[in-house]
């Protein structure tokens, strides 16, 4: 049985706990607190803290990391075309799962970017609703506005939100 490690960066949008095995990130999720770190944490967890750090402080915008979330075929399909959705970008629903080849499979689509285990890195929260509505996200919408204002998407004017 293989081991696995996690740890915590403290981000300005709260705890995230990351976790991985002896050569992958397998999750990145928000979490209520911080806990206490595995012991002998791989260098690739290290490394994500660092870059979601830099990500934080707008010095980065592409990560590098090996990952590993665990799915289905299909929700893997999935994340990886939430993936090709560059920083400062949103994407439809309905737009992936054209990608995907088939348009009906919209609700397939959107509750494959729900269960997304490894969030920020692979960019669920750049997914928006057709209409341009901030629907849904696993680590709240709070954080969803806050990570699109953070990359661009969204500014604020006059107290409304609009996209870019």
């Amino acid at each position: 049985m293989e081991k696995i490690y996690f740890t915590f960066l403290e981000s300005p949008i709260g705890p995230i706990k990351i976790v991985g095995d002896e050569t992958h990130i397998t999750e990145v999720v928000f979490v209520e607190e911080a806990g206490n770190p595995s012991k002998n944490i791989p260098n690739h967890l290290n490394n994500c803290r660092e870059q979601l750090s830099a990500y934080f402080q707008n010095k980065l915008k592409v990560f590098d990391l090996p990952l590993n979330p665990a799915g289905t075929d299909f929700q893997k399909q999935v994340w990886q075309k939430l993936l090709q959705i560059h920083y400062g970008k949103s994407q439809s629903y309905k737009a992936i799962a054209h990608q995907l080849g088939d348009v009906k499979k919209i609700r397939a689509a959107a509750s494959a970017n729900g269960k997304n285990p490894i969030a920020i890195i692979i960019p669920c929260h750049r997914v928006i609703g057709s209409d341009g509505s901030l629907t849904g996200y696993a680590g709240g919408l709070e954080r969803k506005e806050w990570l699109l204002k953070h990359e661009g998407v969204i500014k604020q004017n006059n107290e409304q939100l609009s996209l870019f």
